[in-house]
């Protein structure tokens, strides 16, 4: 029991050591100067007395006493360090005002990347460089792409971002920003008015289209029908020209045999028979002459009054 609770008190400092003590030795050491640690795309820029004593842009742990010499043992107490982010970022300029050449206002919308590329510079010689890199970009849109043809600014995108990036990248440079690529994002009208009279026009434009589309179909069909209706009158009249000729030569064919030729005409009447209105009386074998003098006595008028006349 003894030896577990010396092992609980063993490792009970042994956490507070790593957790508190070896932070804290490690924090001295930095303030000392014996290494400082550079992150991925980050940039230290070490400053004494309004001096830049050393810039290190190389990630990873480095040792100050080999960079400065003694001046590492005070630079984290006297001096300062600058740790600047060289990490690839991106702006989107909306709606940049320019007039096409015919005089309509248009607005265009500019995303662009930049970059650190001289840390000193970015930190000393412009209080602002992200914000002067938008101005410019902007005065650089501006004065580029006015007085372009509306056709060219609505489809040429390409060389309008060229001509943007050309105009800004030098100046841009002495700020200590590089500017990466220049993308001409979006293109549209700012006058409300206008948009709505585009708008009219097209949704016109696009009623008389669909009205002429419709009504060319009507054509087209109307044609259609007209041709099939004409040639089945065609057809037709030529099936009843030519019908006399067949039913007279079926009749001839059926004629050659005196047999079918009978069963034909029979075959005939009895259809007539049946599709006649008026009513059939079958009479049973053996009462003819029965039926007969009924149909005599119904005949029969009715015996005539005589009138006798004396002399």
């Amino acid at each position: 029991m003894d030896g577990f609770i010396a092992k609980l008190v063993v490792a009970f400092f042994a956490f507070i050591g790593c957790s508190i003590a070896v932070p804290v030795l490690l924090g001295i050491i930095r303030l000392l100067g014996l290494y400082a640690i550079v992150e991925e795309r980050r940039c230290h820029v070490y400053v004494l007395f309004g001096r830049v004593v050393a810039i290190i842009d190389e990630p990873g742990l480095h040792c100050l006493w080999l960079k400065m010499g003694p001046t590492a043992l005070i630079i984290n107490w006297i001096g300062r360090c600058y740790v600047v982010d060289m990490r690839l970022d991106q702006e989107y300029l909306r709606s940049q005002p320019v007039n096409s050449e015919e005089g309509a206002p248009m607005g265009i919308g500019i995303w662009y990347e930049m970059y650190v590329s001289d840390p000193v510079a970015f930190l000393f010689k412009n209080t602002d460089p992200r914000g002067s890199l938008s101005a410019n970009v902007s005065s650089s849109t501006v004065r580029c792409l006015s007085n372009l043809p509306l056709e060219r600014m609505l489809t040429d995108r390409h060389t309008m971002s060229q001509s943007v990036r050309e105009e800004v990248t030098d100046l841009s440079h002495e700020w200590g920003y590089r500017l990466g690529s220049v993308y001409t994002r979006k293109v549209h009208f700012r006058d409300a008015e206008m948009i709505k009279q585009i708008e009219s026009k097209v949704v016109n434009r696009l009623r008389q289209v669909t009205s002429a589309i419709k009504q060319d179909g009507a054509n087209r069909v109307n044609i259609i029908t007209s041709t099939a209706e004409r040639n089945a009158a065609v057809e037709f009249a030529r099936a009843a020209t030519v019908r006399p000729a067949v039913i007279g030569k079926a009749l001839g064919d059926i004629a050659a045999n005196p047999e079918i030729a009978e069963a034909v005409l029979d075959l005939l009447e009895t259809q007539q028979v049946i599709d006649s209105p008026s009513q059939l009386v079958l009479i049973p074998e053996g009462s003819r002459q029965m039926l007969a003098d009924w149909l005599a006595t119904q005949a029969m008028p009715a015996p005539a009054s005589k009138t006798l006349e004396t002399a």
